[in-house]
């Protein structure tokens, strides 16, 4: 999921359960522009700061312990990280969300731009 400064979602993408988030990064940053990305540790890769980069923005992520070389990020940006996780606890209080009782993929993703929607009234 991406989100804006404000916490409410941009743009969703669907997983598997077993899929790490990274694979979908790019996707998600096609077309937008900003000043900075926020991640946590699982998005620290070099092709993806290099596509954040590319977009113009600073990555505000943090090095993996396995990295070798730490690269330093913005401790007082990265504070405001929790704004994207608050959006994501804000979904989890709906029971369909957090359970994922759809089997199918596309209604699961229709009750996500729902509440995406819910989320963009507030």
């Amino acid at each position: 999921m991406l989100a804006d400064a404000l916490g409410r979602p941009l743009r969703l993408i669907v997983t598997a359960g077993q899929v790490g988030d990274i694979t979908q990064a790019p996707a998600l940053l096609v077309g937008q522009s900003g000043d900075a990305v926020l991640a946590d540790k699982a998005y620290d890769s070099n092709a993806l700061r290099q596509i954040i980069a590319s977009i113009g923005a600073e990555a505000v992520i943090p090095s993996n312990r396995s990295r070798k070389i730490i690269i330093p990020h913005d401790e007082a940006a990265y504070t405001h990280r929790n704004r994207i996780e608050r959006c994501l606890n804000r979904m989890k209080h709906f029971r369909r969300f957090a359970t994922r009782y759809d089997r199918r993929t596309i209604h699961f993703e229709g009750f996500l731009y729902r509440l995406a929607a819910m989320f963009w009234l507030r």
